[in-house]
Order: structure tokens, then C-alpha cells, then sequence
């Protein structure tokens, strides 16, 4: 027996109550999937959108593509920026005019696109390093990840006057909330409306939900760094997410080092400030940067806490080494270095972070001076914890 649902999906990838693209966003996707396109046809569609190509002129002849000669024609462009890469583009900021800016009720657009932003380059360099998907393909995956949630709140909330949380930062209570309260999830609806949309196949399996893609061994090497990114732009902007699980979620399901996940989140913060004013958002380089050192900053500050409380709890004095701990009081030792496993792979997490953070800034600007006050937190933490683990036996004399 068909569901309430099953009905409302239907409607949702026959077009109904979805908002309407306009011809030249249609016509892009459609040369995603067209293999005799060619830089020409390109041209000649965008050429349609006067403000559209004017967006993107500004965009080549940006820092962002490193330009040095102006141009002044979408052809220029195609040769600047690349065929696959301009038509990505041109497909991103008409998507992104598909729907309003600002804050309406419990959306707030504005951030939603910056954090789909964020996401879309994270994804894109995350494809790049690990070599299994298009990047720009990537990109657009990215950018559309959780394109869901504005869907959900057209059909579902916005005309209502309850007051209701869509937060992503808790996203498996977000659709198991939206399944029981409407029978349908943001993902299910994004899943319709790209299908409608007619995008390639590969972007649309991104939709499943998170933990779905873990427990698929099948999953495609694209939905996986986009689940990724999606934690790692919610850790930039959601307040409870703690900063090293990062570094923690990108070596378990990638195997990627630090210094790989230090080098995507610098490039991210100067491309999204870099291409920003093309979506129509602020851009704000530091006051994100900012952000992400106050994770930072937090995550020393619960080591530290962790630290104090667990070497006073055990011994109601400064901190001990477990050279101190008389031999026959094992407990005592075993307990300092779970505790001491727990805390080191935050701790370094966020020691390499600030570190290249402070060789990238200018030491002396508001951003620089603070990631300088993290790193030399961060030595004096690691300088605790050696002493706290300590094996080393003072010699009898």
C-alpha cells in the first residue's frame, strides 16, 4: 500500500512543489551528462544570463584563479578557468540564486550557504588528494549535500508558525525528527529533487544518510569524502562539535595525516573568502578563522581540565609522573596513561593546527597574535603531559 510518503516522493521527482531553476541552471546540468559538448555550447548558454556572466568574469579575473591580465569575455573565461570548472561554477551560483537569502524563521540562509561552501571545496581538495572522484564533480556534491533542509522547510515549515530547530549539527536526530513528524526526510527529498533535476547518478547515491554510507562497504569513493566534508564544515560552524574530530574521522575512514587536513582547511578558509562575493554571501575570512581557533582553544582548555582533575583526583597534589608513583600502587598507573592515550591525539591535533596556522598568518595581526597563544598552550600541555607519563626512575644516589 502506497504511504503519505511514498505519494509526496512521487510528487517531489515529478517537479511539483519544487523551486524552479531557471533555463540556463536546467541547460548546465544538462551538459554535465552531454559528452559532445563543447567549450562553445558552454559559451553560448551563459551567454543567456547577462548577470551570470558578469559574475563569472569577476570571478577569472579574481585572485582565486590567480589572474593577472584581465579578460573581458565568457570565452576568455572558458580558456582561464577550464570547461569543466566554469561550467561547475556557473551551475553553483545559479542554484545558489534558486533560493532567498537572509533569515527566515529557523533558516538562516546565509549561514547555509557558507557552510555548503566550505563543504564544496573541502570536498572538491578531499577528491583531488585522494584521487577517487572528479573534483569538480565534487564540488558540486558538496555544495548540494545538504540541499535537503531547504526543500523540507518550503514544503513543511516555513508557512507554519511553530517554532522548530533544523540543526545539522545533529543530523541523525534531524531526520529521525523529520521521519516522525512527516514521514519523509530532507535526504529522501533531496535524493527526488536531484533526480528531477536530472544530475548524474553518482551525486545523487551522496544523499544517503551518513550512517548508511559507513555501514555500505559498497559506497562510492565520492559519497565518502562528502559525508567527510560535511563533518568537517559542521565542525567550522556548529558550536558542540569538537575540533580534533577532524583529524580523528579523516585518518579513520581516509588515512589522512595532519599535515594533509591542516593544508585542505587553509586552502578552504582563502577560497571560500576568495569566491564568497560571486554566491552573494559576506565573506569573512577571519571572523571564521576565528571560529575554528576558538574549537581550538576550547579543546586545550577540556585537556587541561582533564589533566588537573584526573592527577588530583588520584593524588590531591601538583601533577604527578608515574616515576612517582610508588610500584606497588599500579591503579594509580594504569589510570594516568588511559588518561594520557585519551588526551595526546586532541592535543597534538590541535598543536600541528595552530602551528601552521601561525607560520600562514601575519604574526602581528589580531588572527596571527592568537594562534601564537594556542601553540605555546599547546607546548605547555604536551610539556605536562611528558612530565605526567614519565617513566623514566629518579637514579638512587
Amino acid at each position: 500500500m502506497e504511504t503519505v510518503a511514498d505519494k509526496l516522493l512521487e510528487q517531489v521527482e515529478s517537479g511539483r512543489g519544487l523551486p524552479v531553476l531557471s533555463p540556463v541552471a536546467i541547460k548546465l546540468v544538462e551538459l554535465a551528462s552531454d559528452d559532445t559538448s563543447s567549450a562553445q555550447n558552454l559559451v553560448n548558454l551563459i551567454e543567456k544570463d547577462p548577470p551570470l556572466v558578469s559574475r563569472l568574469l569577476k570571478l577569472a579575473n579574481s585572485a582565486f584563479y590567480h589572474a593577472s591580465v584581465p579578460i573581458s569575455t565568457p570565452s576568455q573565461a572558458v580558456i582561464r578557468v577550464g570547461f569543466d570548472r566554469l561550467r561547475v561554477m556557473a551551475l553553483s551560483i545559479s542554484l545558489r540564486d534558486t533560493f532567498p537569502m537572509g533569515k527566515i524563521g529557523p533558516l538562516d540562509y546565509e549561514k547555509f550557504w557558507r557552510t555548503s561552501l566550505y563543504r564544496a571545496f573541502i570536498c572538491q581538495s578531499l577528491a583531488t588528494k585522494m584521487q577517487c572522484a572528479h573534483p569538480e564533480e565534487a564540488f558540486v556534491a558538496g555544495l548540494l549535500m545538504e540541499i535537503g533542509v531547504l526543500l523540507f522547510f518550503d514544503l513543511f515549515i516555513k508557512e507554519k508558525q511553530e517554532q522548530v530547530s533544523l540543526d545539522l549539527e545533529y543530523l541523525d536526530d534531524l531526520l529521525a525528527w523529520e521521519r516522525n513528524q512527516f514521514g519523509v526526510d530532507h535526504k529522501q527529498l533531496a535524493h527526488a529533487a536531484l533526480t528531477y533535476w536530472k544530475f548524474p547518478d553518482v551525486i545523487i547515491e551522496c544523499q544517503q544518510p551518513q550512517r548508511a554510507e559507513a555501514e555500505n562497504k559498497n559506497v562510492s569513493g565520492l559519497a565518502k569524502i562528502s559525508s567527510v566534508a560535511t563533518v568537517w564544515a559542521q565542525t567550522l560552524f556548529e558550536q558542540s562539535s569538537g575540533f580534533h574530530t577532524i583529524f580523528q574521522q579523516a585518518e579513520q575512514q581516509l588515512g589522512l595525516g595532519q599535515d594533509v587536513i591542516n593544508q585542505i582547511l587553509l586552502q578552504a578558509f582563502k577560497q571560500v573568502d576568495e569566491v564568497a562575493a560571486q554566491f552573494q554571501l559576506e565573506s569573512n575570512k577571519e571572523r571564521d578563522l576565528f571560529l575554528l581557533m576558538e574549537k581550538a582553544n576550547w579543546t586545550l582548555s577540556q585537556i587541561s581540565e582533564r589533566i588537573s582533575a584526573t592527577t588530583f583526583s588520584l593524588t590531591e597534589h601538583d601533577f604527578p609522573s608515574l616515576s612517582s608513583v610508588p610500584r606497588e600502587d599500579r591503579a594509580i598507573e594504569y589510570t594516568l596513561q588511559a588518561v594520557a592515550h585519551e588526551i595526546r591525539n586532541p592535543l597534538t591535533a590541535v598543536g600541528g593546527f595552530a602551528r601552521k596556522l601561525a607560520e600562514a598568518l601575519e604574526p602581528g595581526s589580531e588572527a596571527g597574535k592568537y594562534a601564537h597563544l594556542i601553540l605555546d598552550e599547546a607546548h605547555r600541555l604536551e610539556n605536562v603531559l611528558t612530565e605526567v607519563t614519565s617513566v623514566t626512575r629518579p637514579q638512587k644516589s
